[in-house]
């Protein structure tokens, strides 16, 4: 089908540019990238985003999340290194 498309010079430079690069037809690269285009834009939209509701644990007294190495050997004790 032929019809009569005005582009962005950007874009129109940037598909010039890809042509000359891979040696595909400038009309090859604006098909492409515009099946590409509408594919994604088919697609639904983004889902909602996954959101995990905090639980406080209740630290116990005397014990700190900024010594890893700490809780590591409290969990398994001195000699399992």
């Amino acid at each position: 089908m032929r019809t009569t498309l005005t582009l962005d010079t950007d874009v129109a430079q940037r598909a010039k540019a890809l042509s000359a690069k891979t040696g595909r037809t400038f009309k090859e690269i604006v098909n492409r990238a515009l099946r590409t285009g509408l594919h994604d834009a088919e697609l639904p939209s983004a889902l909602k985003p996954y959101r995990t509701r905090p639980h406080h644990m209740g630290l116990q007294p005397g014990v700190s999340l900024d010594n890893v190495q700490d809780l590591l050997s409290r969990l398994d004790g001195e000699d399992a290194r």
